[in-house]
């Protein structure tokens, strides 16, 4: 059978135009997958550069903390050059910058005698010790590369009895025979300023030191360890070469790039992981040469996962143009083009918004001075902000994970586990104040545990937010004791007032007969007593009364420090006697205090009596005068070395004929008629006292006395 030319001709436009159509669609495909490529090589480039951006910003916030210690460092050097090694005064002079530095990482101080062998240290906590130096030692390897000041010399990082650390020295004196020493914790300032660093969704930042060691990494069985040591070993069956070539040949050479690598790890899974890299180095010093090298990872399937969805779409419509317009093709690039470059856009937007997200989160709840926490059902912490890691002292990896038990003490912990349990089964909040024993003190704590619900309405964890309210609480004890002390003072003088009458009649007819009585005789004598013991009753009742009357007070001010000095000169032949050293330590320029001087100089006698008697195989009576500045009031102090007022005896000791000393040596009434004195004129009279328990603390007493002031024009008119 023949096939006509027809035929033929028609059959092979028909296979044309099939070949035409099928090569069109195979150049649509071929296109359509070049362009994913290179659309998913351009936003890879991009997210690589915006790693690179958030690497800089890293290495700029860790030379920022360094530049800022180093100034410090400068600051104390100018503030104490020439001190001798006095530890009180060096401990009283770099105590405030600890503190301040303590954030960045600074957790001690050194003053380096090189020539005596000596080394004096000094902690956070105020303490200060001194010891020889050692042969051989650190110190005997600093030199300083200018004679200019200021200059620094930084050691390497070296692994600490506890952590990583580096050395930051500057001279005290031009030949370099005395350093001072600021010991930095490196986990502590890159925690501070890289843990909060997220790339894209899961991304995060390590850093490597000069010998390429990890000194921060997100997985703590990196910290400390040789990086290339420690992948060879956690995951021998997934090739290294690849990161390690970009940090011996990049990272350790101070370069900064991009590029790419494979991991085992990442964020707790395990498994072969293409990642994205940005490194940069972080310069730590000149002479000798310090230099860390920080890095942003990111896995890649991030970047693709977000195109992948795209580019499908990319494809079918690309085939549909294709097979429906053939003569489309220029459309088709022009719309791939644009629909690539929407897609970067939106990446691009998105992963600024998630970082600026992130940061606000971040910087709301770490600036806030309040306990800020999250924990399971179990009691175990999933999350806390800076201040509460601080307040239960320690650093926030410490608690991460871990027990509330770690933090509060028993019977708090398993209190608060009761709570937790009670809002995981009814969903609703709770707020209870608890007292909280910290040290050598309580405070009370105000915490409100609410549930944090997932997705489908279940309780997930809880959100505790607790504030310290002992102030408060102080405030209101001593709202309560001047409202007892007020209530007090009326019965007193309705109890005087009644006293007074009979009282009265009885010393009248003792006069009476003692006039009618012979002198010298046994009856005379017994009247004399009853008149004595009848006038004591008289004494006691007027007191009561001073305290009680409410007579408007003339607006009269006294010189406080003369006041004390006058009360002095009465008292000091009993203070020798009694084997009592006196410590007058009284303020300069201070203004006028509100008072008469009489009633003030009863009030500083009671005060003074008192610690006589506390004091009765001798001690040491401090007494102290100065201007208290954020309330304008003159303050007195009298600090005794007694013997201390017990716990259930301090909110007592203002009432009325409630006394401590043996019956017949006390009225009861001092305490209570100086409180009525000073409460007249505006102030306040408070104690705090340490008994003697033999635990080892030096007991004493300490009455503080505050008056408000007048200028001296006032007190001239008065």
């Amino acid at each position: 059978m023949q096939i006509s030319k027809d035929t033929l001709a028609g059959r092979t436009i028909v296979a044309v135009v099939y070949v035409a159509v099928i090569a069109l669609l195979a150049t649509g495909i071929f296109l359509g997958v070049w362009t994913a490529r290179e659309m998913n090589a351009v936003v890879t480039d991009q997210f690589n550069a915006q790693q690179m951006v958030i690497a800089q910003t890293a290495k700029a916030r860790v030379e920022r903390e360094i530049g800022e210690i180093k100034r410090e460092l400068y600051l104390q050097v100018q503030a104490v050059r020439g001190m001798d090694t006095d530890t009180q005064k060096l401990a009283e002079s770099l105590h405030e910058s600890l503190v301040r530095l303590s954030e960045s990482g600074v957790r001690r101080v050194e003053v380096v005698d090189r020539a005596a062998r000596r080394i004096f240290t000094g902690g956070l906590h105020g303490s200060w010790s001194e010891r020889s130096l050692a042969d051989p030692n650190i110190y005997d390897t600093v030199r300083f590369a200018s004679a200019e000041e200021p200059s620094f010399w930084i050691s390497p990082v070296r692994a600490d009895t506890s952590d990583e650390e580096i050395v930051i020295a500057a001279r005290l004196t031009p030949d370099m025979s005395r350093l001072m020493v600021f010991h930095l914790n490196v986990p502590a300032l890159l925690s501070a300023t890289v843990r909060t660093i997220q790339s894209g969704k899961t991304g995060y930042a390590w850093v490597i030191d000069q010998t390429g060691r990890f000194i921060y990494h997100p997985n703590p069985d990196f910290l400390g360890r040789d990086a290339f040591a420690v992948r060879d070993e956690k995951f021998p069956d997934i090739s290294n070469e690849r990161i390690h070539f970009i940090q011996k040949e990049r990272m350790l050479k101070s370069d900064q790039g991009t590029g790419w690598y494979y991991s085992a790890w990442h964020r707790g899974y395990s498994g072969p992981t293409k990642k994205l890299i940005a490194y940069c180095p972080i310069h730590i010093a000149d002479a000798p040469a310090r230099f860390w090298s920080v890095a942003v990872v990111a896995p890649q399937s991030e970047v693709e996962d977000a195109l992948r969805r795209g580019s499908f779409r990319l494809l079918l419509l690309q085939g549909l143009v294709v097979l429906a317009v053939i003569l489309g093709a220029g459309a088709i690039i022009w719309l791939e083009n644009s629909w690539s470059d929407l897609l970067e856009a939106k990446v691009l937007a998105k992963t600024t918004a998630l970082a600026k997200s992130e940061e606000k989160y971040r910087s709301l709840i770490e600036s806030a001075e309040d306990l800020i926490f999250t924990v399971d059902r179990a009691g175990c912490f999933q999350s806390l902000n800076t201040f509460t890691a601080t307040f239960f002292g320690g650093p926030l990896e410490a608690f991460v994970g871990r027990h509330i038990s770690s933090a509060f003490p028993e019977p708090n912990a398993a209190h608060q586990v009761r709570l937790i349990e009670q809002v995981y089964l009814t969903g609703k909040s709770i707020r209870e104040e608890f007292e909280l024993p910290t040290g050598d003190r309580s405070a009370w704590v105000s915490a409100n545990f609410m549930p944090v619900k997932t997705e489908t309405g279940d309780v997930g964890a809880i959100l505790c937010i607790a504030r310290d309210i002992t102030e408060t609480k102080n405030l209101q004890r001593h709202l309560v004791n001047a409202e007892k002390l007020a209530s007090l003072g009326t019965l007193a003088a309705g109890v005087a007032h009644e006293i007074n009458n009979p009282l009265g009649v009885i010393l009248g007819f003792c006069e009476l007969l003692l006039r009618k009585a012979e002198p010298g005789t046994q009856h005379y004598e017994d009247l004399q007593t009853i008149e004595r013991q009848g006038l004591l009753c008289k004494e006691t009742v007027e007191n009561l009364l001073s305290f009680a009357r409410a007579e408007k007070q003339r607006r009269e001010f006294s010189d406080l420090n003369a006041c004390i000095e006058d009360i002095v000169k009465i008292v000091r032949h009993l203070l020798e006697k009694n084997d009592i050293r006196l410590v007058l330590e009284l303020g300069d320029g201070l203004p006028p205090a509100k008072g008469d001087a009489r009633q003030l100089q009863q009030v500083f006698l009671n005060l003074m009596t008192n610690a006589m008697a506390a004091m009765d195989t001798g001690g040491t009576l401090t007494i102290r005068s100065f201007l208290e500045r954020s309330t304008r009031r003159a303050v007195a102090q009298f600090h005794d070395t007694g013997a201390g007022i017990l716990p259930e005896h301090i909110d007592h000791i203002f009432e009325p004929f409630f006394t401590t000393k043996p019956e017949g040596q006390g009225t009861g009434l001092g305490l209570f008629v100086s409180y009525g004195i000073i409460a007249s004129y505006g102030g306040t009279i408070e104690c705090a006292s340490t008994p003697a328990t033999g635990l080892g603390k030096q007991p004493g007493t300490t009455f503080t006395v505050k008056l408000p002031t007048g200028s001296a024009e006032t007190a001239a008119k008065t």
